[in-house]
């Protein structure tokens, strides 16, 4: 008898967390995306199990999906959860054929980052309070994001004995639980320095090797730092539509825009993959363009 969508999904969960050594959040996100498939079959009425689902029923799914998500990169998301969801009964002998291998992803355009300029960096760090009691936090937070490209979860997720300030190096904990040491500049290490005299100062201190807290002493949220980013912007006149992760996307094009090295980025960064950092060669067609003039011997 094949398991049902519970079921399904507990074996998946562990599996992700245990085999795959995923995060929570990466988890999540797969869990998500396959209670999609779940939903269609409850709201079109189908007595569907997991091992059930042919490769129709997923066309179908797509088509259903689709009408109210447009997003070619929304669908590419969901139905690239599905297909490890079915990798995965196809790895515990639920399934004997994968029903999503034949599905293609709809196609997708480059989508290039938004990017802050450094004098629209400069602009945000100006408009942080120092005399507020979190001042000299956000300088800190903001100067950690843009020196060394993290992801907010990253950087929400620095402990104090992370931080080597002789050697100028941050050891950080990307997807996957893997690490790796990211070079981090005197100015993001100053601001850190400074900030940790105030937290020294709160009242209680909660996650004491946790390097940035709130004003109860316990870890920064993800959507804490968004929030602090978002007023930034608004109090810079930035109109942009940016993030936390506009900040690593700055960091990225910044450097390679300098002349930095392909790959060192691509390790600063931990992409798996370098066809992922290649994208920050696309981003400022004017500096390509730049440096041809300069450099090119017809020019």
């Amino acid at each position: 008898m094949s398991l049902g969508w519970k079921q399904s999904f507990r074996n998946f969960e562990t599996y992700l967390r245990l085999e795959k050594s995923l995060s929570q959040n990466s988890i999540e996100a797969y869990l998500n995306d396959v209670s999609k498939l779940e939903r269609y079959f409850s709201e079109t009425g189908g007595d569907v199990t997991p091992a059930m689902v042919t490769y129709p029923d997923l066309k179908a799914f797509l088509g259903w999906y689709g009408t109210d998500n447009k997003n070619t990169r929304t669908q590419s998301r969901v139905l690239s959860g599905i297909r490890a969801f079915y990798k995965f009964l196809l790895i515990e002998g639920e399934i004997d054929e994968n029903p999503a291998s034949l599905i293609e992803s709809p196609r997708i355009g480059l989508k290039l980052p938004e990017v802050l300029s450094v004098i629209e960096i400069d602009r945000m760090i100006d408009e942080i309070d120092l005399s507020k009691p979190e001042g000299h936090r956000n300088k800190a937070i903001i100067e950690t994001l843009y020196g060394c490209g993290l992801r907010v979860s990253e950087l929400v997720n620095l402990h104090l004995t992370d931080i080597h300030y002789g050697e100028g190096f941050v050891v950080v904990t990307g997807k996957g639980n893997k690490q790796r040491l990211v070079p981090v500049n005197g100015k993001a290490l100053k601001e850190m320095d400074i900030y940790k005299k105030d937290r020294d100062r709160l009242p209680v201190i909660h996650d004491q090797n946790v390097l940035f807290l709130n004003r109860r002493g316990a870890r920064l949220t993800r959507a804490m730092i968004f929030t602090i980013i978002k007023d930034l912007a608004a109090k810079a006149g930035i109109r942009k539509k940016i993030s936390p992760h506009t900040f690593r996307h700055s960091f990225a094009t910044h450097m390679i825009e300098a002349g930095a090295d392909l790959r060192a980025v691509q390790e600063m960064l931990g992409h798996e993959s370098i066809l992922t950092t290649e994208i920050y060669t696309h981003i400022d067609r004017s500096f390509l363009r730049d440096t041809l003039i300069m450099f090119h011997p017809r020019s």
